[in-house]
């Protein structure tokens, strides 16, 4: 039996699913973690997140590609998450020769960062939202300066830094976060950022039809 639901966690082969999973239930919304091509067609909203390799989910994500596309043509809303964010741009110094979604121009950068910042950053960072961000900053109302949960060793480096929703601190500014129309991505994890993340998460759902 397919069950359909607003809201669709893809299910590539990452191992992060059930914590995003379980945070959307948290704050009450049904959600449905799927393979199957037409319950992702079918999503009201879609959710990308991911722990692991650029090149080996873009792998993975081949056979939905072109779904995940449409969701994002026909002006649904989308969230990334982690490696779901760095998906969305052209390329990943992690996997030279391997095409991202090319949502955003620019690609992932490998932090290269001087004595006393580890690599990962890894644990609580402050964010800062971006108010002259060109797209709504909505995601984010009731984050601004608040304490986010990271684990990542690349970052996002942009073609166009009016998309970056919000900054983090870490050897310089850092963008954590973009937007734009329907499409929005997180660097932190707000599943793991306890309730300011879960609010996060509410955010996203209201945008929802």
């Amino acid at each position: 039996m397919i069950i359909i639901s607003d809201i669709v966690i893809v299910d590539y082969g990452s191992g992060n699913l059930r914590s995003i999973h379980n945070a959307f239930k948290r704050i009450g919304e049904d959600v449905v973690v799927s393979s199957d091509v037409n319950v992702l067609s079918d999503a009201d909203a879609m959710v990308i997140p991911g722990v692991g390799a650029f090149g080996v989910a873009m792998g993975n994500l081949s056979v939905f590609h072109d779904v995940v596309v449409e969701h994002v043509l026909s002006d649904k809303p989308f969230l990334g998450i982690c490696l779901g964010l760095q998906l969305l741009f052209e390329s990943s110094e992690e996997t030279p020769g391997v095409d991202g979604f090319g949502f955003f121009e620019g690609n992932v950068k490998r932090f290269d960062l001087g004595d006393g910042f580890k690599i990962p950053h890894m644990g609580w960072n402050q964010i800062r939202v971006n108010d002259t961000a060109l797209n709504n900053v909505s995601i984010l109302d009731g984050a601004d300066n608040e304490y986010m949960y990271f684990v990542h060793s690349y970052y996002v480096d942009p073609a166009c830094r009016d998309y970056v929703t919000a900054f983090c601190d870490y050897g310089g500014d850092v963008p954590v976060a973009v937007g734009r129309d329907n499409l929005f991505a997180l660097q932190f994890h707000p599943e793991k950022s306890g309730r300011v993340g879960l609010g996060i998460l509410e955010n996203f759902v209201e945008l929802i039809d």
